[in-house]
């Protein structure tokens, strides 16, 4: 099965890019990001030897999911920029400066998709554009699926894991500092990470 409907681990044939199953159509609507249950975070290479982890604590977003045809499909989603969190407060205070977020005068990274598309299975892309720092450029998301329940409190939920590779200097984040061994301090290569639990809205 595809997006909306959970793969049958004992079927092994293969689903064809588009193939939509016709279950699907009972999780089509809107959704909203439960950002209790869903994560937006980011990995950097640091002196050239090691990964630093970080994310945003303070995000929306909201879905549309078309199981007759996810390439209807959209996603909003608004991040606080003010929010980032790295587990250091001097490094989270240097993100949030002029040398890289200036978040107090670009408070808001935003995403709006423009196109999506089915790859087969439980994978998908969904492409549109991304803002930091007033700059727009394009990016695109590789998403696993990963399945629709019910919640013990009623609530509809979908489940999605992305991941996306950015250089960080294309959106005009170009500090850096240069180590005596050579190379740099912050790699401009940035992973972005998205664990997404969405909530179905009432009708």
């Amino acid at each position: 099965m595809g997006i909306f409907g959970r793969k049958d681990t004992n079927d092994t044939a293969t689903t064809a890019p588009g193939a939509v199953n016709p279950d699907l159509a009972a999780l089509t609507g809107e959704y909203t990001i439960d950002p209790a249950h869903s994560t937006i975070g980011f990995v950097a290479r640091h002196a050239m030897v090691t990964n630093v982890k970080g994310g945003f604590q303070d995000f929306t977003g909201s879905l549309h999911l078309d199981g007759g045809d996810p390439s209807l499909s959209t996603a909003s989603i608004d991040v606080k920029m003010d929010s980032i969190s790295t587990g250091s407060d001097d490094r989270d205070g240097h993100l949030k400066s002029a040398d890289f977020f200036k978040t107090e005068e670009f408070p808001t990274m935003t995403f709006r998709s423009t196109a999506a598309e089915a790859l087969g299975g439980d994978d998908y892309r969904i492409t549109g554009d991304l803002t930091i720092l007033g700059t727009t450029r394009p990016l695109s998301i590789d998403l696993e699926f990963n399945g629709a329940a019910k919640d013990p409190f009623g609530n509809e939920r979908v489940g999605f894991e992305g991941k996306a590779d950015i250089l960080r200097s294309e959106w005009g984040l170009t500090w850096n500092a240069a180590l005596e061994t050579g190379g740099v301090l912050v790699s401009d290569k940035i992973k972005l990470t998205f664990d997404i639990s969405a909530i179905k809205n009432a009708a």
